[in-house]
């Protein structure tokens, strides 16, 4: 691969650095490894540290709009404490884990439009640049894709999905935002809700299922939101009938009568009958959700090349360099 930028704060002829991840979406909590290639400049350079800092393109709610901004929620420090001899080229691997709660940027290989990235910050004998932006792709966890897929054997549509600057009340929510997938409501609801919010807290456990329906008003009552949370296990992704769950999950909300469950330890749950709108076995790739994450996609990428798209990434995430808020950890690791 090209090296392609020198870094600027260093001056013409100074050192040029590259992050290559290694192919492949990763889970959250998984593992996100790769190479990060050095070349020399025109002398040596005192190497301090290579940082890498994971990005997210986030929405903030204000009076005037929804502007973006550029979130650092990650950063781990990669290696360090060596010199850079004049045009020598070397190469750094590193591995970490992503955060738990790193959203999903695709499902069934379709992006969702959630825009992440890993940046490069060299620090070099008491300056420090950042690097090319490289896109992170996230696959879902597997208990994530058992729920999508049973919402989309459901009836439920995909419509977007974004990252909202906050926190969900009454979580333990640890990165400064969150993921909402947002979905058409199915036939058998379409009378009561207008569309349904989905969010995914995982950790190490399990994950907390955070949905909210906007609900239609009837003839003496007016339109409200309704809101519920649910906990589920890792464990539980292959033995749940997950239609009918989903089916406990959207009665008890769209129910006004119907107390909202209580949150309780990862996998505690019953497992109820025949709430599903008709099980179907095997893995429905062609499901409503994944046709709608497929339109989004289209619709995102808009006929762009993919190194068009990732250009587009750079120059937005540079531009909001000096608003970035802090990461998950409140500071480098190890």
């Amino acid at each position: 691969m090209v090296f392609k930028r020198l870094l600027g704060s260093l001056g013409v002829g100074g050192p040029s650095v590259d992050t290559v991840l290694d192919p492949g979406a990763v889970a959250p909590g998984g593992v996100l490894a790769g190479q990060v290639h050095l070349r020399g400049g025109e002398a040596d350079f005192a190497v301090e540290h290579i940082t890498l800092e994971l990005v997210a393109r986030v929405e903030a709610e204000h009076e005037d709009g929804e502007p973006e901004g550029a979130v650092v929620f990650h950063r781990h420090v990669v290696g360090g404490g060596f010199r850079l001899g004049e045009h020598e080229r070397r190469s750094v691997p590193f591995s970490f884990a992503l955060p738990w709660e790193t959203p999903i940027t695709e499902l069934y290989g379709q992006g969702l439009g959630i825009v992440l990235g890993v940046r490069t910050e060299l620090g070099v004998t008491g300056a420090r640049d950042k690097g090319d932006l490289d896109p992170l792709a996230v696959r879902p966890l597997p208990v994530q894709e058992a729920i999508l897929e049973a919402f989309g054997q459901s009836g439920f549509g995909f419509k977007s999905a974004d990252l909202e600057l906050g926190h969900v009340n009454g979580t333990g929510q640890r990165l400064p935002f969150y993921q909402e997938i947002e979905l058409t409501p199915a036939p058998r609801y379409a009378d009561r809700v207008d569309e349904v919010e989905l969010t995914f807290l995982a950790g190490p456990a399990g994950l907390e299922v955070v949905l909210e329906a906007d609900k239609r008003g009837g003839p003496f009552s007016e339109g409200h939101d309704a809101l519920a949370r649910f906990t589920v296990g890792h464990h539980d992704a292959e033995r749940t009938d997950w239609n009918a769950r989903v089916g406990e999950w959207m009665d008890s909300l769209v129910d006004r009568h119907a107390p909202h469950p209580s949150p309780g330890p990862y996998g505690d749950h019953g497992h109820g009958h025949g709430h599903g709108d008709g099980h179907r076995s095997g893995p429905g790739v062609g499901t409503t959700v994944a046709a709608g994450a497929a339109g989004l996609a289209v619709g995102v990428v808009g006929g762009m090349v993919a190194a068009e798209v990732v250009d587009e990434m750079g120059d937005f995430f540079e531009g909001d360099d000096e608003d970035e808020a802090g990461d998950e950890d409140g500071g480098d690791e190890g």
